[in-house]
């Protein structure tokens, strides 16, 4: 894939200060403090969340944002071990030198195929994967309390991921959890600053776009997929979402 293709798919910001839009609402941001030092501070945000102003008071610290998509090409098992990294614990802290040495290595592997001018778009996500799986891991052997809402948040996500294609109704994921749809929702509200309804509309946007580029599937095809009765009805609500038609956005890519 060129480069120009995929360069609004990820982003890397040296000394960040905490101003400038991120990629999209639909994008993860990872936010090192210290990425130099002898312990690095990590702090993670989560889609459709931005991150707490505060975080950016180290002059040293680095922004990675990447699109949600870079995550959703792998297989489900990855997609949701990310989504976890992201939704359990908003802040990690690295400390062992030899820890730290390879979160270096690594971000010096991203940032160096990034800067080439004939970059590879499968190198640079195999790097990223690298990345985040070597995160996943160091945060499951980091206790750390989490708060109740923010657990309801991940159930929601994870069961989302699971089961959007199959289940668009808020009532099922509040059922799943244990709520009320009203409490569901001032729960996302509060923490995501979007309903249940909202969160799944984002997804299958995603998921349409994913298999649109990939052209193995007619747009009546997906349309039928995503659980949309008419093709005419899908059309309208991905046009309102990207501001182009599903074929038009299919020949665009």
């Amino acid at each position: 894939m060129a480069k120009e293709h995929w360069k609004n798919k990820i982003q890397i910001i040296r000394s960040y200060e905490g101003k400038g839009a991120l990629l999209s609402v639909n994008s993860m941001g990872i936010y090192f403090e210290g990425l130099n030092n002898s312990e690095i501070i990590i702090h993670f945000k989560p889609l459709n969340e931005v991150f707490n102003p505060t975080v950016f008071k180290s002059p040293y610290g680095v922004l990675l944002n990447f699109e949600r998509e870079l995550i959703d090409e792998d297989d489900i098992e990855y997609a949701l071990d990310v989504m976890a990294l992201f939704n359990k614990y908003p802040t990690l802290i690295v400390s062992p030198s030899k820890e730290v040495g390879l979160l270096q290595q690594i971000f010096k592997l991203i940032t160096e195929e990034m800067d080439r001018e004939a970059a590879s778009y499968i190198m640079l996500k195999t790097v990223l994967k690298v990345l985040l799986l070597h995160l996943i891991r160091l945060q499951n052997t980091n206790f750390l309390t989490q708060d109740l809402q923010q657990k309801r948040v991940f159930q929601f996500l994870e069961l989302m991921e699971t089961h959007f294609l199959q289940e668009t109704q808020t009532q099922f994921y509040a059922e799943e959890i244990g709520v009320s749809t009203k409490r569901l929702n001032q729960i996302l509200k509060d923490k995501l600053n979007l309903t249940a309804k909202q969160i799944i509309q984002q997804r299958q946007i995603t998921e349409a776009k994913r298999r649109l580029i990939r052209r193995d599937i007619s747009t009546k095809e997906l349309a039928f997929v995503l659980g949309f009765g008419a093709i005419s009805s899908f059309s309208r609500f991905f046009k309102q979402s990207v501001g182009v038609s599903p074929s038009e956005f299919k020949r665009l890519h």
